[in-house]
C-alpha cells in the first residue's frame, strides 16, 4: 500500500517554480516571437555581449547550462551570424565566443520586449514585494548552486 503525499501541489516549491518557469517561457515567447530567440539563447547572447571572448566552458557556467548544450546552441547562433567562435591562441582546443554586429542589433531590438516579459512574470506582485521575491530567488539559486548539473560560475 502506497502512502499518499501529505501536501498539495500548490504548496510544493518545485511544482510552483516549474509552473512559474512555464509561465515566463510563454510570456517571453509572446513578447519576443518575432526575433526567433529562446530565453536560453537570449541569456547566452546577453552574456556574450557583456563578456566578449569568454571561453565556451566559462560561458556555460555563466548562464548555468551544461557544456554540450551550450556548444550546440552557440553553433546555431553562429550559423545565424549572431556570434563567432575563435580558436584559442595558446590552447587551440578552446573556443572563445564573440558577439557580431548582428548580435548587438538584435539585443538592442529585443531589450524592451524581453524586459516586458520579465516584468510581466512578476507584475502581480506589488513593487516592494518584487525586490524581496527576486532577492529570495537569488538567495535560493546561490545556496543550491552546487547541486545543479550546471552550476553557475561564482565570482
Amino acid at each position: 500500500m502506497s502512502k499518499k503525499l501529505s501536501f498539495a501541489l500548490s504548496s510544493r516549491p518545485g511544482f510552483l517554480i516549474r509552473r512559474l518557469h512555464q509561465i515566463h517561457l510563454s510570456l517571453f515567447a509572446e513578447e519576443c516571437a518575432p526575433f526567433k530567440v529562446t530565453p536560453v539563447q537570449f541569456s547566452i547572447l546577453t552574456a556574450v555581449e557583456a563578456q566578449p571572448g569568454l571561453e565556451q566552458a566559462a560561458l556555460a557556467q555563466e548562464v548555468g547550462i551544461d557544456r554540450a548544450t551550450l556548444a550546440n546552441v552557440v553553433a546555431r547562433l553562429a550559423r545565424r551570424g549572431l556570434v563567432k567562435r575563435l580558436q584559442g591562441k595558446e590552447d587551440r582546443r578552446l573556443k572563445h565566443v564573440l558577439p557580431t554586429p548582428s548580435c548587438r542589433r538584435l539585443l538592442a531590438q529585443m531589450e524592451a520586449p524581453a524586459r516586458r516579459a520579465h516584468e510581466r512574470t512578476i507584475d502581480s506582485l506589488k513593487p516592494r514585494e518584487r525586490e524581496g521575491f527576486l532577492k529570495a530567488l537569488a538567495h535560493l539559486v546561490s545556496a543550491g548552486n552546487a547541486h545543479s548539473r550546471a552550476p553557475l560560475r561564482v565570482s
